[in-house]
């Protein structure tokens, strides 16, 4: 049976043969899996099985305990530096102020430079949802007040019901400069 990793050690090695490379990591080649246990029982150290899928499969001679501790090791670093995105949303209505789409923009623009993506929502109310298009001018507006290296994700502003919004990402695009 394999353990947590999937990987299969020693006795649990159930083929024929295997391409083995020593604990220096010189290929020794194909031989039998009996001689390839033996030869790591001398050297107090694990046959492990590291490429199943291979033909002949390929296994090392290592120290199993610390291979492991390593590889869990190397995981925690990963995932301590990975940076966990966030999806802001700003809301505003069609009729807002200039000096508070201004707040509204320098906000937007804090959220994109913490690397978060920022979804910029105008919220209709009554009749003034026959004006749509005075929420295409304040996401414009909006658009324009960001600095360089921000864009909109989506092609156009989508209405949604009684709402407008539009994503930004603080990336660069592919392809654009």
């Amino acid at each position: 049976m394999a353990d947590n990793k999937g990987l299969r050690i020693n006795e649990q090695i159930r083929v024929r043969e295997v391409r083995l490379i020593d604990e220096e990591g010189g290929r020794t080649g194909i031989i039998p899996t009996r001689e390839a246990l033996e030869l790591a029982k001398e050297r107090d150290l694990d046959l492990v099985e590291v490429s199943p899928n291979a033909n002949p499969p390929v296994c090392k001679i290592l120290n199993y305990g610390k291979y492991r501790f390593e590889q869990e090791k190397r995981l925690r670093d990963s995932r301590k530096n990975q940076k966990a995105l966030k999806n802001k949303e700003i809301r505003m209505q069609p009729k807002i102020g200039s000096g508070d789409l201004d707040t509204k923009a320098k906000h937007v623009q804090e959220f994109l430079d913490e690397g978060n993506k920022v979804k910029v929502t105008i919220r209709f109310r009554g009749r003034e949802l026959a004006h749509t298009e005075l929420g295409y001018d304040v996401l414009n507006e909006v658009k324009k007040r960001l600095r360089e290296g921000s864009f909109v994700e989506e092609k156009t502003a989508a209405m949604e019901g009684r709402f407008m919004s539009m994503t930004l990402n603080s990336k660069v695009k592919p392809g654009e400069k």
